[in-house]
């Protein structure tokens, strides 16, 4: 082999080694699921005109729906245009009697723990000093038509 057929070879073996590291280092992401709340499937039509849901025309404000979910489902109005729609049950414990959450303006509260969620991110306020694995509200897809919200899962 002369030093042109060498340096031709080079760039191919250096393109080999680069795949090889990368399928080595890769791996799967898996998504941890909430062992707490079980899955529901539902699909829901919200008409923003209504007047039980005077509370999510504006920013900040949010409604509970307790038909739908396992405790029901949240819907908080993020900027005016833009809602999220949260599980109803503590993300952090099973479900029992205590467990549905209560709305106080931009946050909601467990009757069990008292812990506290941010309707906007649905991360849990907390001062981190356990050990213990913290859940993040359980989020549901919603979709704005308008004056029309469809949340499903």
């Amino acid at each position: 082999m002369n030093l042109k057929e060498f340096y031709k070879v080079i760039p191919l073996r250096i393109y080999f080694i680069f795949i090889i590291l990368l399928l080595i280092n890769c791996k799967k992401n898996d998504l941890e699921r909430n062992p707490y709340l079980p899955e529901f499937s539902f699909y829901y039509s919200l008409n923003t005109n209504l007047p039980e849901y005077n509370n999510i025309r504006y920013a900040g404000g949010s409604v509970l729906i307790p038909q739908l979910g396992y405790k029901g489902v949240i819907v908080f109005n993020l900027n005016g245009n833009k809602f999220i729609a949260w599980e109803a049950s503590c993300p952090n414990h099973l479900p029992s009697s205590c467990s549905q959450m209560d709305i106080i303006g931009v946050l909601s509260k467990c009757n069990c723990e008292k812990y506290q969620y941010s309707l906007a991110t649905g991360q849990l306020i907390i001062d981190y000093k356990e050990t213990k694995k913290y859940y993040p509200l359980l989020n549901y897809p919603i979709e704005n038509f308008g004056k029309n919200l469809i949340i499903s899962n």
